[in-house]
């Protein structure tokens, strides 16, 4: 495994980032609890969470956490070898929130929901805690002032985002300096070969402001799998496929597909190297359902794409037209 810093922070965590959205839902626990230490075999120490995960139904909240709370609980220094990441922003169906059960961010909500994770996750802090969306009712004055407050007490180490928008994050560093506070040191965000709009404002954002970029989805559903051609699976998966796939979107897979028998690699590692190529990338985030699925990925932080196939791979799936705001120039 190879590491790099978390944003512009000291921290050094693995170039691959285990999702566990799976866990609760897709993946039972006996497999989540196989997956994480496979992980931590390979020497991926950067897991991902967040306080809804954990199934389709609404009781399931918080089930994610939970099965790896009693992971860690296991012993044999998981916890310690483990950066865990976890979220907050959505209900969690708790009728001592009262009114304040609702979608959004408040300090409030934060004291009350940070509690909830660190009590499933059986630990006393978390190295990154993460806003799941922008909350753009609530001030900045409120958000840094109860995040510093949570990083005073020893709960959270850094403070990330996901979902935000550009101008989120320039805001949100500039109401960060107010306060002496470092600010965010991640942002997530659904980016992949397939989806390149952050190339146009969050991308730069981030980059320029040292906030490094956790990208979900680099699978764009499945996709950018090995298996998106592949008429011999199930067949609610085929049909999903089949739904998100035009003329134009088969084209540019069968391109790649031809492109990935010709390197010799799985179409997924080479999604991933693709992103582990960009300097604003920290770590893309895999939600493997198996421990085979997680081990096919590690080939990816192997792959080191030449200017030639990146060049290729920019014909195959053409980007938005550059970073701003040279890309709006005419």
């Amino acid at each position: 495994m190879k590491y790099t810093s978390l944003g512009r922070t000291g921290m050094q965590v693995s170039r691959l980032c285990l999702g566990t959205m799976n866990f609760g839902n897709a993946t039972d626990e006996k497999e989540a609890f196989r997956i994480m230490d496979a992980a931590l075999d390979a020497g991926i120490n950067y897991f991902d969470t967040s306080n809804n995960y954990g199934g389709g139904d609404r009781c399931n909240f918080g089930l994610s956490e939970e099965i790896i709370g009693r992971w860690f609980a296991q012993g044999g220094n998981r916890r310690e070898r483990t950066i865990i990441a976890t979220k907050v922003y959505f209900r969690m169906d708790d009728p001592n929130d009262g009114p304040n059960d609702r979608l959004g961010l408040s300090a409030y909500k934060i004291r009350r929901h940070i509690e909830g994770s660190l009590r499933r996750l059986q630990t006393d802090y978390v190295e990154l805690y993460q806003m799941h969306h922008v909350d753009r009712d609530v001030t900045w004055a409120e958000l840094w002032g109860v995040f510093s407050d949570l990083v005073s007490a020893g709960k959270v180490v850094y403070v990330g985002s996901s979902n935000f928008a550009g101008r989120d994050l320039v805001q949100a560093q500039y109401e960060a300096e107010k306060y002496r506070f470092m600010g965010l040191a991640t942002e997530q965000h659904r980016y992949n070969l397939m989806g390149r709009l952050p190339e146009l404002e969050v991308l730069p954002a981030a980059h320029d402001f040292g906030i490094g970029v956790v990208p979900y989805s680099p699978l764009n559903g499945g996709l950018l799998s090995e298996n998106a051609l592949n008429k011999s699976v199930g067949q609610r998966t085929q049909m999903a496929k089949e739904r998100r796939m035009n003329e134009t979107v088969r084209k540019q897979l069968e391109d790649y597909h031809a492109l990935c028998q010709e390197l010799g690699e799985k179409e997924s590692n080479v999604a991933l190297a693709w992103l582990l190529k960009n300097p604003a990338i920290t770590a893309p985030i895999t939600g493997p359902r198996t421990v085979e699925q997680l081990e096919n990925s590690l080939r990816a932080v192997e792959i080191d794409l030449s200017d030639d196939v990146m060049k290729r791979l920019d014909e195959i799936f053409p980007g938005p037209g550059g970073a701003a705001p040279n890309a709006y120039a005419w």
